[in-house]
């Protein structure tokens, strides 16, 4: 082959290249939903969010007040508001309900039979509450790597929510720290659901 030859065939790559890189635009914006993340003290709501977002454990302190933080998924950005569990701020979280297109209720399934029954409440009272009846629910049963934790079976049965929960968009999934891949499957199915919601308003 003569060196034009071989010269022509590099440019030829060399253009190819170039349109792969330069010619096929940026790629699609990634939806953001806007989430509110709800549960008692020590559900675990702010660790299970921050090892999301791969930040450090020795850096997280429990929420007093609300916290906002972007989680990114490879097909959404899910923008969470979490809500301190403190008996003195439950009784405001529904201040910060507006404007949300999800839930995330997180609770710890190894918890006291008091501290369950008052998780079961906050619970009922979040899927009854105008601004957020119509939203994918995703409620996560945390702590599943302790002794004393409760299956899946058993808070879908103590939390009532086949007959509570009917007709509403919401998925129950067990989750721990030591299982990110349950995790994000479980954010996974949360997304899906905001889309079909997202999908349904569209067609209206």
């Amino acid at each position: 082959m003569s060196d034009l030859r071989i010269t022509e065939a590099f440019l030829y790559m060399d253009y190819l290249c170039f349109r792969a890189l330069c010619c096929k635009g940026p790629p699609p914006a990634r939806p953001e939903y806007d989430l509110v993340c709800i549960g008692l003290t020590g559900s675990g709501k702010t660790s299970l969010l921050s090892k999301l977002c791969s930040e450090s454990p020795e850096n997280v302190m429990s929420t007093t007040g609300f916290s906002i933080k972007a989680v990114p998924f490879q097909n959404a950005i899910l923008n969470v508001k979490e809500l301190g569990g403190a008996d003195n701020i439950r009784k405001y979280w529904s201040r910060y309900y507006q404007g949300s297109q999800g839930v995330i209720f997180v609770l710890d399934s190894a918890s006291s039979e008091d501290d369950l029954e008052t998780a079961r409440n906050e619970l009922h009272s979040a899927l009854q509450h105008p601004q957020l009846c119509t939203l994918p629910f995703l409620i996560l049963a945390n702590h599943q790597d302790k002794p004393a934790a409760r299956s899946v079976q058993e808070i879908k049965k103590y939390f009532e929510l086949e007959p509570l929960a009917r007709g509403k968009r919401w998925i129950l999934q067990p989750c721990s720290l030591d299982d990110m891949n349950a995790l994000k499957d479980s954010f996974s199915q949360l997304i899906n659901l905001l889309e079909e919601k997202d999908h349904e308003a569209m067609r209206m």
